[in-house]
Formats: structure tokens, sequence, C-alpha cells
């Protein structure tokens, strides 16, 4: 199994979250972002969006952070990061999606370059732009768990799921561009909850390989 990823991509360290709470060995391979390497010819061959993460595993190449996650949970079910009940699958699901969907699109590296070239935004206009939509982002996700019997130890009971996997690494987004977590207190527990898990650790930006 090999893992196409970048150590600051917040949807890679989704993945790497998921591999090491299933216990799973992969071949790690950087596309460095900053260097534009998920745009060469070679990667796009492999992974025609352009983008990291990408899994390649059994001759198969996925694409998408959300598809990987769901493809590692269907083919290692064990500890399964989905809830085995219908309802809770989906309130899991509804909370990653807020940040799959929400907020990492309208903030990301492709929509911030966008802002620059098009309406010529300063660097501090589309720090802005990202601490806004995080924000509002974070203000729903707070209000979904804060105010449900469901939120436990972590965001859907003590054990953790595909919601705290999506929330962890746009936390460390947020605070690396200084967004204002105090207002958040449901989601900083749980983030400190996360960070108790060896996996969650493991994953983190800072001790991967490309990070040097």
């Amino acid at each position: 199994m090999k893992l196409y990823n970048y150590f600051r991509s917040s949807a890679s360290y989704r993945v790497r979250i998921v591999a090491n709470l299933k216990s799973l060995s992969y071949e790690n391979i950087s596309i460095n972002l900053a260097r534009g390497e998920s745009r060469a010819p070679a990667y796009e061959a492999l992974n025609p969006q352009g983008r990291v993460p990408a899994l390649e595993d059994n001759g198969n190449v996925i694409g998408q952070s959300l598809a990987i996650c769901e493809y590692l949970e269907e083919t290692h079910p064990q500890p399964p990061i989905l809830p085995s009940d219908p309802a809770g699958r989906a309130r899991v699901r509804a909370i990653a999606l807020a940040v799959a969907c929400e907020i990492h699109p309208i903030q990301g590296g492709r929509a911030q370059a966008y802002l620059g070239r098009v309406f010529h935004a300063t660097e501090e206009q589309r720090a802005e732009w990202s601490r806004y939509w995080m924000t509002e982002g974070f203000r729903s996700i707070e209000a979904m768990l804060a105010g449900s019997p469901a939120t436990g130890r972590f965001c859907h009971g003590d054990k953790p799921t595909l919601a705290d996997i999506f929330i962890v690494p746009q936390v460390y987004n947020a605070e690396r561009s200084g967004v204002e977590m105090a207002a958040f207190p449901t989601i900083r527990r749980i983030c400190a909850e996360c960070s108790k898990v060896e996996a969650f650790e493991k994953a983190r930006p800072e001790h991967q390989p490309d990070a040097a």
C-alpha cells in the first residue's frame, strides 16, 4: 500500500490517522505541494485530480481523503471508525462533511491562490478569509457537538470516529492561522482527548518524514 501525501496537507493528515488507528503499514511517498509536485505530469497520470492524498492499493488508486478513509474502513474494519447504527453513522459523517465540504474547500490552498491571482487579495486579506470561514464552520460544528447527548469523550461516544479524524487536522490548520478557538470549548476538549491517542499524535505533520 502506497500513500501519496504531504506532511502539511490536512486531507493527508486525516488518512494518516486512520491508517495509524488501524495499525496499517504503508509506503509514504511525499508530494510536495509547495513545489507544485501535485501538478507534475507523472503524478497527474496517477491521480488526475492533482491533489493529495492518493492511496494505491492492490492495483487501485483512490483519491479524496473521505473516499480513502471509507475504503480503509471497509477493507480493514477493525477497529471501526464508524458507529454500528445508521443514525450514528449519519451523524459522524455529517460532522466530517461539515469539515470536508463547508470549511476545507473555501480556505484551502487553491482558493487562496485564486483570491490572490484574480482579486489581488493581499496575504493578510487571504489569511482573514481563511480565519472567517473556519470560524463560521467551527461555530456550527460546536453547536452540533455541544447540543447532542451522543457526544462523549470524543465526537460520538467514547471512541474515535471519522468525525474526530476530520476535526483534528482542521483545528491544527486553524491554530496555525490564528483562529481564536476559545469560543469552541467542546471542539477544544475533544481535540485534547484525541491528542492522548497515539494514532493521532503519530499522524501530526511535524512527525512526518517530509517535515524536515
